[in-house]
């Protein structure tokens, strides 16, 4: 089954309603490549058919005029900005302590409620050990009861991956992930996006989908649900101030 991220993130979108009307998202954006370039106007046009008003510039200032702030990555200054933002202004569970969880967990999260392909206590890899993909998807997935591997490129093995119930990869590495590579039916969720001839493209080669039980391309799999959950977190948010 090739997942449609965009009818799941429709559903969450639909359920925020007028909830977020009126309220601001600060980005601090740095430009970037294909990938970086889409996402953000993905999020823009999310931001306006909920009427969230979206603003651009210096952290400092977005702290103080916005209901919910993010620094876009990759940012080279990243590690200095994410720290800064206050917990109740953290869309992006990026910052210190985080109050919801960050949008690409939420996304696979959600992924594994809709499908219920595997049980919790079924074996999860995890490619890659960043910080929107790899450690909160890797975290999420203990506290849900998986037991889990995190893999990374520089240190691991892909072998890992031939017995894995669900396997989540962030790596940003084109196509890196082969069908001959996993096991029958297993849950494949591509959530690495990079740049290839101009285009955006995942972790995991496309002719994955004939041995998984459900497989998210890219684009249009996981990242229309991220940033879903990204203005779900942005409601939690501000519903509880």
């Amino acid at each position: 089954m090739i997942l449609d991220g965009k009818q799941i993130a429709e559903e969450i979108v639909a359920s925020l309603g007028d909830s977020l009307r009126g309220r601001t998202l600060g980005m601090v954006v740095n430009g970037g490549d294909a990938a970086t370039e889409s996402f953000v106007k993905i999020k823009e046009r999310v931001a306006e058919r909920l009427g969230v008003i979206v603003k651009k510039g210096e952290l400092q200032e977005l702290l103080s005029t916005c209901d919910g702030v993010l620094v876009q990555l990759p940012h080279p200054d990243a590690g200095i900005l994410t720290p800064q933002i206050p917990p109740e202004l953290d869309v992006d569970a990026l910052g210190l302590h985080p109050e919801v969880l960050a949008p690409v967990a939420g996304a696979v999260k959600e992924i594994l409620a809709h499908y219920r392909k595997v049980e919790p206590c079924g074996r999860a890899v995890v490619v890659g050990e960043g910080k929107l993909v790899g450690k909160p998807v890797a975290a999420m997935l203990r506290e849900e009861g998986y037991t889990v591997e995190v893999v990374s490129l520089e240190q691991g093995s892909l072998d890992a991956l031939k017995d894995a119930d669900v396997v989540v990869s962030g790596a940003g590495s084109p196509h890196l992930i082969k069908p001959e590579m996993l096991k029958s039916g297993v849950v494949l969720i591509d959530a690495g996006t990079s740049e290839q001839a101009g285009k955006v493209v995942g972790d995991c080669d496309p002719a994955c989908a004939e041995v998984a039980s459900v497989f998210t391309p890219v684009p249009g799999g996981i990242g229309p649900i991220a940033v879903a959950m990204l203005f779900k977190n942005l409601s939690d948010l501000t519903t509880s101030k």
